[in-house]
């Protein structure tokens, strides 16, 4: 068993995963934290919304909408 916990203790195979995770984590904290207090969500549902219309019926779109 004390094999095992001093193998763990000195590889290193998974600590560039564990790094990457951790930059992907704080960089989507810090996105966040940009954005909570946006109406963006609610523009980009208006916005799918529009094109959800202009796909379903063409003539009914113009340029402007």
């Amino acid at each position: 068993m004390m094999q095992l916990f001093k193998r763990l203790w000195v590889e290193e195979d998974g600590q560039g995963l564990v790094e990457y995770t951790l930059i992907v984590v704080l960089v989507a904290l810090v996105f966040w934290v940009a954005i909570k207090n946006t109406n963006i969500g609610s523009e980009l549902a208006s916005g799918w919304s529009k094109v959800g219309n202009c796909v379903g019926d063409p003539n009914a779109c113009s340029s402007t909408s």
